[in-house]
């Protein structure tokens, strides 16, 4: 105020102001008449408003205004004025008085509305109306400025302006031309600021000038359009498109009475009317219809040349209708609708209904009307539901039997409408439509309630989508709140997780009122129903990123806080590979926290010989998340990797990763409808279902539910089956449905009855071959794929694949690539010659490229494309064997039958399909997949073409011959494959230098394969290749000096490798320091950089120290290094696994980095050695779960040095984990036989100071052949007292840690062990170095393991006297004693201490009180059997049970043991491994309680009773699972014992005859399964205590089948089916009159065996293992065996291949050369077996890996597993004395390849007792032979026997310990021999067993083979069996001996025919 008192004051005008001023304020009687109004008083009067607002200066638009309220005193005044002196005035001083008011409008700053408003209204009208025109347009002026200021100062301008239109209407219609003139101009200049929907209603009236009748007008409001255009800076038609639905009504509804305005309406936008009627039509129908404008409605029509009939039956015409208020309008404008359509009829008979009508458009109709459902408007949205309510009694009639409620019974449909609008698929929707469409979506949920979940999938794909387009955000949560609130809680599982994901992703770009929505819906979830969420929180992300999420956060948490570290984890695996992309996106970043969190928890489950199985599945998740295909999954793959290198290069060996291929193959070509339907079932389950339910993207959805919804009719599903009306449903069709998985059909249930429509595209037209012209994968994929399925021509194939034509284009390559080998086998068929060449064409375009690449051509690109074609290559030849072999039975059948028709047609089928294969040229594939790293491809290829030249009779010399060995020996070496090298290198000739490189690297002589590269680059000093070969041996060797050298000197002469060479650079520049060069190479930008120059990117980034450098470059590693994974595809683990070593490899660099800035920041105290002592136990934890190779190892060690080494602040402290790492390398160097690289990192470990590093020095001499030299060295370092400086280096904090005193005692184990090794040293010297590593490491469980295993070696080198005396007893108590020690400590030694242990302690125990040592005083074995039994005792509570139950069977078959304070221990044992597992105890102990033997019987009733009848050591349940168990086992021996009729000829029934043991399910008792029996250890003695050595979850008996099959064999055998609690079956054969107590501890020795391989570095790279089942002891006579499925008999197979060669097994020839052969003397027989026998049954076994594993990874990995499994057993049976294995007990595995052997009653030498003695150790016949493959037994077979033979030899006491069950439990065949050899007085009966004491003897004896043979001891040839005599081999001569006599013509010819040998 005060600057306008000074404004005003200093005016020259003051005096006329103050009296002007006075007219405001004086009162209303005033009579303003006799008030002298002149010309300048007035002017002055209008200058008020702007000295009252700012003292008259900066006039402004958006300049300060004070608050004043001008209006209405000046609307006051100059009413007055104007009404006082009307007459008077001139025009000049009216428009004074305007302008005046205008400027109080200008200069308003308050609200103005009501009485106020409606007095400037009527003054403004007042001015508009006068004839003078500047008065007009002043007046007018005044309304602009009313305009604008509602525009610029209001909210809600809308409603406020529309007292504006009002008057506008008025004025705009009235009669005088001068007024509308005036309006016309005036709302034309308002329009040109105006927007939203008052610019519209500026619009509409302008345009209703169009019409006028004066041509002045018209072209006034033309051209008032023009300017518009201009100053809105639009075009007409975008200025327009806005609001063209209500104007297109409004001059569409007068086009008849007034069609100029539309036809100038047309001429403004530039379109015809037809044009302007189709893009309006949905706007301005309705309104015709419903105001019954039947003119205007034949005018559109017949403009648009269609009948008016066909106008108002659109869907949205009647939605209108129905909307209208009332039922009296809708059936006013429904008689109308009749009246035109009854009218327009053809036939007079025709009755027309509404019903009609909305029948035939319901689904649409339904959907507008819900549309209005989402109006803001309350009156609208109760319109919409009386509209549905009208609908539904319309439909009444049709409806009257269905009890759900209408828009629920249309949801789907209603649903899809809502979604087609909001994809502008019928015309494009303004957004206030779709958010309309979003809000309706709510409304509708409501209604439907919770049955709403049959459209779950489609409502959350529309959520998800919409929630992305930022204006809809906000209707997308409304929506999404209400769905959440409406299901029930039994199905809101599925979609938590995506909404919460939805809801994280979203939050930063939310607005308040969007988050509100989002707390409200966690706030339902979390707090209100948090107990009914139940198991579902599992599926919520982690909410701790956001902070207002908090509370919830921890809620989160608190419910899932009684989940253990491994359920977390097995809960996050879930949700990483769910289907929704932002779920697993969230959740890989969940996981990757947790796996920061975890680190030390992770890496103890993947360390030991075994993982933990769930590190199997988080690599398995982890990898199928790392190749997921799609779009924008780049920041989803690039979590994958970081996750994969957090957990590093985790060891495949040790995994357990399934690779099972589940896609279906079609053998009939569509001809059969049963195979059609499996395959669309197929398609539905494994293609479409996952994604359909899982994308965000509606449109793809709706293309993927109409692919599904058209499967479903081609199966004969159709809405019947979930109707009243399904009984008119085929029971076939119904059984088929009910079949289905519970998800399959909740999701496909609501698409029974779906109606999706798909637009058709035009056919692409393509130029073959398709892959030249396609620049990416994607392109050439989907091209491909649909031009295929333009090629479809059957008619079931057609209705198939036709309904993917939206799918494979629009989106998805994934289901392309599941199509594409059935599409191609399909034309193969049945498509033309031109097809069949195209298809062709492609194929080889595709090899050719990988072998010759262009120029244009991308390695990715050429590699996913390569890998499709070997897909599709695979599927051909898997379709081609099978129907091969189909061929071959039903050519038998044909000749029984009439089938020579569909056989000729097959066979044509067959020979097309073979056709392309055979064009395509194998030596091409090898090549081709060489190129793309596809060895085992090329492997598989290269060894058809020799085995094609082997069967010619071509010879091992043949040049040719040689060249492909060459090449095998070169994939072997690629492949990492040791064994197949050494097996090519026995077929090689004249090896050539290649080969000796080979041979060279592979063994690590990186000196000679330099030597050898030196000499080729003298022959060619210009070939790249014989350079990087050298350089790769320096790198090798160390020698980066020389490798930079070299570097330089080859640039200079061929500048043109530089990228070539730059990785070695790289590497060579890093190591040595030289940092400038690494920069300088780390700048070059190549669009492949090779993986050294991105590592040497992140080193710099490290260097520099820069965090946002350092994070970015670890990015563009990751997403570099990792990228070969998602082009190697899923199952290609073990292929990409240098891509996961990459990753480990940043990781490592990662973590040191992390130290370095931990400390650099000052973050952690002063000289605290905690974070570099965590380092190095981490680095070193994840080193040691990496594949034990030093091809694998020593970059990982390298890289970490360098990084270590970037830190130069903190050296020292570093130093000596630098100094670990080159011990490590010295180490993993020399076990992989590189000495001169071990020896050159013990140089390096020396010179950091490496922690006890001449332990590796030592042992390095000693593997260098000088053991005597490598003790001296050892002793040395020890007595010189080095351990102290050692330690000091080790140990940062300048105490002793358990890792210093252990690596003391190690040293002090080694020197003792070496000493005790070399027989040269005092026993109490070596017992003395044993004793100090205990004392050094008390709590270490090797110390104690290594002076127990010292004193049981002395016990075995003593005397039998000595044995039985003071010294003997002494010596097993002290074993005793320090096993139990070790077994307190830890889980490593189990199997080889647990047997030993119980047989010393047992056995001790029977020595009687007779035996005393009169040299120590009378003392006795009592006295040592007391301490062992107190030892017993107290390990019994401090040992884990699962260790006991390790050995369970061998301390069950001691139960009857003499001693009985021994067993009251003994009992107690059993008790207390009963109690704790019950399941598996139970099973294993039941033998015991239904033993024939009294005493044995006896005490298992009595353990069995104490375990029912003390309550104070069993709970309820223990004794439930006791009493069922015994009631089965009961039940279970009356079926064993059933007398069956000889041929049987149906099963018998189980209800019929053994109803009780029906009954018995569902039981409490696990299926006595093998892998639900073996207890599994922990990895490490941390994780005991927590340790569950058995599955969550095991298979319970739920029911048994009613069906027992009878097999055909003497003793009747009968398989009885098992059905799980899971629904799966298993099948077991119980066996009467058999003894299967030998299978049974056979079975315990091969699992023993099992866990010894896992131990073995070696073993278990090789996967060396023994295949086991379950063998279950009923008693001595009976018992059940676990049936192996997918398993064949070897000999079937054999039969299979001879019969395609029209070969018989048995027939006259071979029978005659029997005969002949029978009559030879024996030095003539091996000849003619060679020459008359053999030759007729040619190897054919190779032919069976080919047809079942097609795959070629899947064959080579087979054929690898049949080798090593073969061997395995070979070495076992040869050890146990296992004969009959002729093939019928020789089974295959048709999943791996592996052999699995059963029938062991032929043990412990018997074959060598029968009537034609057995000859050979094992079977080794040609077949077998056949089998290994081009190495035969000299590659991985002879190998696997080596290691498996060394291995057995060195366990031999743990493995006699687990025989050792067989003498204090007889066999019941030793029974039968001792009755033989000593007769009795009576007769015994049946199989019952007598206690007789020299049984035991019986049993030693047949023991006694086993253990020379364990020593080495073994006489081949005739002499064989003479034990005591023949001296010790060594594993490889024994191995040799075996191999040669197994394989020996002269032992086959020998054996009995039935055997098979000629096989």
């Amino acid at each position: 105020m005060e600057r306008l008192h000074k404004h005003v004051t200093e005016s020259v005008i003051f005096p006329r102001f103050f009296f002007t001023f006075a007219y405001i304020t004086l009162p209303s009687a005033v009579d303003f008449s006799l008030v002298d109004f002149s010309t300048g008083t007035a002017a002055d009067f209008g200058k008020i408003p702007c000295l009252l607002s700012h003292g008259g200066s900066d006039c402004t638009r958006g300049s300060f205004l004070p608050r004043l309220s001008l209006v209405p005193a000046f609307t006051t005044i100059c009413l007055r004025l104007l009404d006082a002196h009307g007459k008077t005035l001139t025009a000049n001083l009216k428009r004074i008085v305007f302008e005046t008011l205008w400027q109080s409008v200008k200069h308003h700053s308050q609200g103005l509305a009501g009485p106020r408003l409606e007095r400037l209204i009527a003054i403004i009208k007042t001015g508009m109306q006068m004839p003078e025109r500047t008065v007009r347009l002043s007046a007018g002026r005044v309304l602009t400025e009313l305009f604008l200021m509602y525009q610029y100062h209001s909210r809600g301008s809308t409603q406020r302006v529309e007292p504006l239109f009002r008057m506008v209407g008025e004025l705009i219609y009235a009669d005088k031309l001068g007024v509308v003139e005036t309006t016309l101009i005036t709302i034309g200049s308002a329009g040109r600021s105006a927007q939203d929907d008052v610019l519209g209603k500026i619009l509409h009236h302008t345009i209703a000038q169009l019409g006028h009748q004066n041509p002045v007008i018209k072209g006034l409001a033309y051209t008032q359009l023009l300017d518009l255009t201009s100053h809105q800076k639009k075009t007409p038609y975008t200025l327009l498109a806005p609001y063209l639905f209500p104007l297109s009504t409004f001059i569409v509804s007068s086009v008849a009475t007034n069609p100029e305005r539309f036809l100038q309406t047309c001429n403004f936008l530039d379109m015809s009317p037809s044009k302007f009627y189709n893009l309006t039509i949905g706007h301005f129908l309705p309104h015709l219809v419903c105001t019954c404008n039947g003119d205007a409605l034949n005018k559109v029509a017949r403009e648009l040349g269609k009948s008016p009939v066909s106008l108002i039956t659109m869907h949205d015409v009647l939605a209108h209708v129905f909307l209208l208020r009332g039922p009296g309008e809708t059936d006013r404008v429904f008689e109308f609708i009749l009246d035109l359509l009854m009218r327009s009829r053809t036939d007079a008979n025709d009755h027309i209904t509404v019903l009609m009508l909305v029948k035939s458009t319901v689904v649409p109709l339904l959907g507008e009307i819900v549309i209005c459902m989402g109006d803001e408007d309350a009156a609208l949205q109760e319109q919409a539901l009386a509209a549905v309510e009208k609908v539904e009694k319309v439909l009444e009639p049709e409806r009257k039997h269905r009890r759900s409620r209408l828009l629920q019974e249309y949801v789907m449909g209603i649903v899809s409408h809502l979604n087609e609008v909001l994809q502008d698929v019928h015309g494009k929707r303004p957004l206030v439509i779709k958010r309309k469409v979003m809000r309706s979506l709510g409304a509708l949920i409501k209604i439907v309630g919770s049955q709403i979940t049959t459209v779950a999938p489609q409502i959350m794909a529309t959520m998800q989508s919409m929630l992305l387009v930022h204006l809809l955000a906000e209707e997308a949560l409304f929506s999404w709140h209400i769905f959440i609130t409406t299901l029930e809680f039994r199905d809101i599982g599925p979609y938590i997780g995506p909404t919460s994901a939805a809801f994280m992703a979203a939050w930063p770009d939310l607005k308040d009122s969007g988050r509100a929505l989002v707390l409200q819906a966690f706030e339902y979830l979390l707090v209100t129903n948090a107990e009914s969420i139940g198991k579902d929180v599992d599926e919520l992300v982690a909410l701790d990123s956001i902070p207002e999420l908090a509370p919830y956060a921890a809620r989160l948490r608190v419910l899932r806080s009684n989940k253990s570290p491994i359920k977390q984890l097995e809960s996050l695996l879930d949700r990483v590979t769910s289907d929704n992309v932002t779920v697993c996106e969230l959740s890989l970043l969940e996981l990757k926290e947790f796996m920061a969190r975890n680190q030390q928890y992770i890496l103890k489950l993947a360390s030991g010989d075994v993982f933990d199985s769930i590190i199997s599945k988080l690599v398995q998740s982890l990898w199928d998340t790392a190749c997921r295909d799609g779009e924008g999954l780049e920041g989803l793959q690039l979590l994958a990797y970081d996750c994969i290198g957090r957990l590093g290069a985790v060891d495949p060996d040790r995994l357990e990763l399934s690779a099972n291929d589940s896609t279906m193959i079609l053998y009939q070509n569509y001809g059969d409808e049963e195979e059609s339907i499996r395959f669309a079932l197929y398609l539905i389950t494994d293609v479409l279902l996952g994604t359909f339910r899982s994308t965000s993207d509606i449109r793809f959805q709706s293309h993927l539910a109409f692919a599904i919804q058209e499967l479903l009719k081609f199966c004969g599903f159709t809405g019947q089956l979930v109707s009243a009306q399904s009984n008119a449903v085929p029971l076939k069709t119904r059984s088929r449905w009910s079949s289905l998985p519970r998800h399959v059909l909740e999701a496909c249930t609501p698409l029974l009855q779906a109606k999706y429509t798909r637009t058709e595209k035009s056919l692409r037209v393509v130029s073959h071959p398709i892959y030249p012209s396609k620049s990416t994968y994607r392109e050439w994929m989907q091209d491909w794929t649909a031009h295929l399925i333009d090629r479809v021509s059957l008619r079931r194939a057609k209705a198939i694949f036709d309904v993917f034509r939206s799918v494979v284009i629009d989106k998805d390559v994934g289901v392309a690539r599941y199509l594409l080998p059935h599409l191609v086998l399909h034309i193969l068929i049945s498509g033309t010659e031109a097809d069949a060449h195209n298809l062709d064409s492609e194929i080889i375009a595709v090899l050719k490229d990988q072998v010759e690449p262009a120029a244009d051509s991308s390695r990715d690109r050429r590699l996913l494309c390569a890998q499709t074609i070997f897909m599709l290559m695979d599927h051909l030849n898997k379709w081609v064997r099978a129907v091969r072999q189909d061929l071959v039975n039903r050519r038998a059948d044909s000749k029984r039958t009439r089938l020579l028709e569909p056989l000729l047609e097959t066979e044509n089928n067959l020979v097309k399909v073979d056709s392309l294969l055979s064009n395509v040229d194998h030596e091409l594939i090898a090549k081709a997949a060489f190129e793309c790293r596809a060895y085992a491809r090329s492997l598989m290829n290269f060894e058809r073409q020799i085995k094609v030249r082997e069967e010619r009779g071509v010879s091992c010399d043949d040049t040719e011959l040689q060249a492909y060995y060459e090449r095998l020996h070169e994939i072997y070496a690629h492949l990492d494959e040791p064994d197949g090298m050494e097996g090519i290198t026995s077929k090689v000739l004249a090896p050539s230098l290649e080969h000796q490189i080979r041979q060279h690297e592979s063994t690590g002589r990186w000196t000679s394969a330099q030597s050898c590269w030196e000499v080729r680059l003298q022959q060619s000093p210009d070939n790249l290749e014989f350079h990087l070969g050298l350089l790769r041996c320096l790198r090798n060797l160390g020698h980066y000096d020389t490798l930079r050298t070299h570097i330089k000197g080859v640039l200079s002469r061929n500048p043109s490798w530089y990228d070539a060479l730059s990785g070695f650079q790289a590497e060579g520049a890093w190591m040595v320091g030289d940092w400038d060069c690494v920069q300088e190479l780390s700048r070059q930008n190549t669009p492949n950089p090779l993986p050294e120059i991105i590592v040497s990117r992140v080193l710099l980034a490290m260097r520099d120290g820069h965090p946002e450098e350092v994070a970015n470059a670890l990015s563009v590693a990751r997403a570099s290094l990792g990228a070969p994974i998602h082009a190697a595809g899923r199952h290609s683990y073990r292929r990409a696994y240098d891509s996961v070593l990459n990753l480990h490899l940043v990781r490592d660099v990662e973590m040191i980095y992390d130290v370095a800035v931990a400390y650099s920041s000052g973050t952690q105290i002063k000289d605290t050695p905690a974070p570099i002592r965590v380092l190095s136990d981490v680095l070193t934890r994840r080193f040691e779960a990496t594949l034990p190779s030093f091809r694998s190892r020593e970059p990982i060690l390298s890289l970490q040095r360098t990084a270590l080494g970037l830190s130069e602040r903190h050296a020292k402290e570093l130093k000596t984990v630098i100094g670990k790492a080159w011990l490590s390398t010295a180490k993993i160097a020399r076990k992989a036989g590189h000495a001169q690289t071990a020896y050159s990192a013990m140089l390096q470990a020396l010179r950091a100071d490496g922690p006890f590093s001449f332990i590796q020095s030592a042992r390095l001499v000693k593997a260098t052949g000088e053991p005597i030299r490598a003790l001296q060295e050892l002793n040395n370092a020890l007595s010189k007292s080095t351990l102290a400086a050692e330690a000091e280096t080790i140990d940062l904090t300048q105490e002793p840690d358990s890792e210093t005193m252990r690596m003391k005692a190690k040293a002090q184990i080694l020197r003792a062990q070496w000493m005790y090794d070399a027989e040269r040293f005092e026993m109490d010297i070596i017992h003395k170095g044993f004793k100090e590593a205990v004392a050094l490491a008390e709590n270490w469980e090797s110390s104690h393991f290594h002076l127990g295993k010292f004193y049981d070696q002395q016990f075995i080198r003593i005397t039998l006297s000595e044995r039985e005396a003071y010294t003997g007893w002494d010596l097993n108590y002290q074993t005793i004693k320090c096993y139990a020690k070790t077994l307190q400590l830890g889980s490593k030694y189990v199997y080889q201490t647990m047997p030993r242990m119980l047989t010393l302690w047992l056995d001790l125990g029977e020595k009687g009180p007779a035996t005393q040592d009169t040299r120590t005083g009378g003392v006795n074995p009592e006295m040592f059997s007391h301490k062992a039994n107190q030892k017993i005792h107290l390990a019994m509570r401090s040992v884990a049970t699962y260790k006991w139950l390790t050995a369970f069977p061998q301390i069950v078959s001691r139960i009857d043991h003499s001693n009985k304070a021994v067993y009251e221990v003994l009992s107690n044992l059993i008790v207390r491994v009963l109690e704790e597992y019950p399941h598996q105890g139970l099973w294993l102990f039941m033998s015991v309680v239904q033993s024939k033997k009294p005493e044995r019987n006896r005490r298992g009733d009595s353990i069995i009773n104490k375990l029912i009848s003390d309550p104070q050591k069993t709970k309820r349940h223990v004794a439930d699972i006791a009493n069922q168990c015994r009631a089965m086992t009961n039940e279970l021996l009356k079926l064993c014992n059933h007398i069956v009729p000889d041929e049987p000829r149906v099963p018998l029934s189980m209800a019929k005859l053994f109803p009780n043991l029906a009954k018995l399910a569902p039981s409490q008792l696990i299926i006595p399964l093998q892998e639900s029996l073996i207890a599994t250890l922990p990895s490490e003695s941390s994780l005991e205590a927590s340790h569950q050595p058995f599955p969550h979850y095991l298979p319970m008996i739920h029911r048994f089948d009613d069906g027992i099959e009878v097999m055909k064999s003497l003793a009747k055998p009968r398989k009885l089916t098992i059905r799980a609690d899971n629904g799966r079956t298993f099948a077991f054969l119980g066996k009467p009159k058999d003894d299967l107590r030998k299978d049974a501890r056979l079975m315990d020795f091969n699992a023993m065996i099992n866990k010894l391989l896992k131990t073995n570095s070696d073993a278990r790279r090789r996967q060396l293992h023994i295949r086991t089942y379950s063998v279950i002891t009923l008693n001595e006579e009976c018992g059940l065996i676990q049936w192996v499925p997918n398993t064949v008999p070897m000999r079937p197979v054999l039969i299979r291949s001879y019969d395609l060669r029209n070969i018989q097994i048995w027939g006259t020839k071979v029978n005659q050369a029997y005969i002949k052969l029978k009559e030879l003397p024996l030095d003539r027989m091996s000849a003619f077996f060679t020459s008359e026998i053999l030759p007729i049954y040619p190897p054919v076994f190779h032919e069976w890996f080919i047809d079942t594993f097609p795959e070629p990874s899947a064959w080579l990995a087979s054929r690898l597993s049949f080798a090593r499994t073969a061997a395995v057993m070979s070495m076992v049976g040869f050890i146990l004395g296992l004969g009959d294995r002729h093939s019928e007990n020789i089974l295959l595995d048709v999943n791996s390849g592996d052999v699995i052997h059963v029938d062991f009653d032929c043990l412990f030498e018997r074959g060598k007792r029968l009537e034609t003695p057995e000859r050979v150790p094992f079977r080794l016949t040609q077949n077998m032979q056949d089998g290994l493959g081009v190495t035969n037994v000299d590659g991985p077979f002879r190998i696997a026997c080596e290691i498996t033979m060394g291995l057995l030899r060195r366990n031999k006491d743990c493995l006699m310990s687990v025989l050792d069950a067989f003498i204090h439990d007889p066999l019941v065949e030793w029974e039968d021999e001792k009755r033989r050899m000593v007769p009795h007085k009576r007769k015994g009966h049946g199989n019952v067993l007598k206690d007789e004491v020299d049984l035991r003897d019986l049993a030693k004896n047949a023991l006694l083979p086993i253990q020379k043979k364990l020593q080495g001891i073994y006489t081949s040839g005739e002499g064989r069996d003479e034990w005591k005599e023949g001296k010790e081999m060594s594993t490889v001569n024994l191995v040799e001996a075996l191999i040669q006599e197994a394989k020996s013509n002269k032992n086959l010819a020998r054996m009995y025919p039935g055997w098979g040998p000629f096989l």
